[in-house]
């Protein structure tokens, strides 16, 4: 990050690298079969959550980058965004993940937080509604926090592991 960075940007991203932290742990340890195994009744798995939230913050930064008053929401491309692909692996979605988060923080820095976004028109959005990059960053948290709790539940679906459970283990406390 660059000395220029304003206080409320540093917190706005500190608060998105502490919701990837938590989202990071649900796949700790895992393989590729791990990754793409459903263990609810969703059709979510963790790799597929990987993808998405990664490909949601890359896509939100690059609304702001882009200001295109006539973008659209394209359904198809989000909806495949859900799903770890047969040719993707584990390793490879995190090292995307972890170059979308980069790239995150290194816009971020500079940004004006006050600047008016378009966001695409869509189904349930038709008219067309301006956003503060402010709060288009507040959404992308949003967004990852929310998909952190479904990886979570996964998680625990599937092997037992939590979240809260491997925070405490990294911080040395033992649960009886």
């Amino acid at each position: 990050m660059t000395e220029n960075i304003t206080v409320e940007a540093a917190d706005i991203l500190a608060m998105l690298a502490e919701q990837r932290d938590m989202l990071l742990i649900t796949v700790r340890g895992l393989d590729d079969a791990g990754a793409r195994t459903r263990s609810t009744a969703s059709d979510l798995t963790l790799g597929g959550l990987i993808k998405h939230v990664s490909a949601t913050e890359s896509g939100w930064i690059d609304r702001i980058r882009q200001l295109d008053e006539n973008a659209t929401f394209d359904m198809d491309s989000a909806m495949v965004s859900y799903y770890m692909g047969d040719g993707d692996t584990l390793a490879d979605l995190l090292d995307e993940y972890a170059k979308v988060a980069a790239a995150t923080e290194e816009f971020v820095a500079g940004l004006d937080l006050d600047l008016q976004v378009p966001l695409p028109t869509a189904p349930w959005a038709p008219e067309r509604e301006w956003w503060s990059a402010r709060k288009v960053l507040l959404h992308i948290i949003r967004e990852t926090a929310h998909h952190s709790g479904h990886a979570d539940i996964i998680r625990e679906s599937l092997d037992g592991a939590n979240t809260t459970m491997q925070r405490g283990a990294d911080a040395g406390m033992t649960v009886d």
